[in-house]
């Protein structure tokens, strides 16, 4: 058998994935599973205007915290923990057993994502960008 690994800049790689992941997670798993995820996004207004937003990804029924993000003159008014809060009513009502989010370990992030009633449940040494990310997790059920 002759192996070559190469880059595709096509569509055949997702046609693959399309006819095979389902068989492949089903081995992987040990049980059937239909792939799903979905992105939802919550925005945060202060007096009319943007001032923050949060996005999670939910697969597998967990909900992965992609981004919370608020302008920085608004910080430490409740926006962030607001938005945290809105994904989490998102993910109970797709049934998510928990939310989970990578931040830089130690961090202000973490102080951030634990007063919100996350925990530490897995350190990554030097994960992104070669730095350790705790992995944090809030269960919802």
């Amino acid at each position: 058998m002759s192996l070559e690994i190469v880059r595709r800049q096509d569509e055949s790689a997702e046609r693959f994935l399309g006819e095979h992941e389902r068989e492949a997670l089903r081995t992987f798993y040990g049980f059937p599973v239909v792939p799903h995820e979905q992105t939802h996004s919550v925005s945060a207004l202060a007096d009319g205007v943007l001032a923050g937003v949060g996005r999670m990804r939910i697969s597998a029924s967990l909900g992965r915290i992609e981004a919370v993000v608020v302008e920085a003159a608004r910080r430490r008014r409740g926006i962030g923990r607001a938005l945290v809060d809105g994904l989490a009513e998102i993910a109970r009502y797709y049934n998510c057993h928990k939310l989970t989010i990578e931040v830089p370990h130690r961090s202000a992030a973490q102080a951030f994502f634990q007063a919100c009633g996350f925990h530490e449940e897995v350190v990554l040494p030097q994960h992104d960008f070669k730095i350790d990310m705790a992995v944090m997790r809030k269960f919802l059920l």
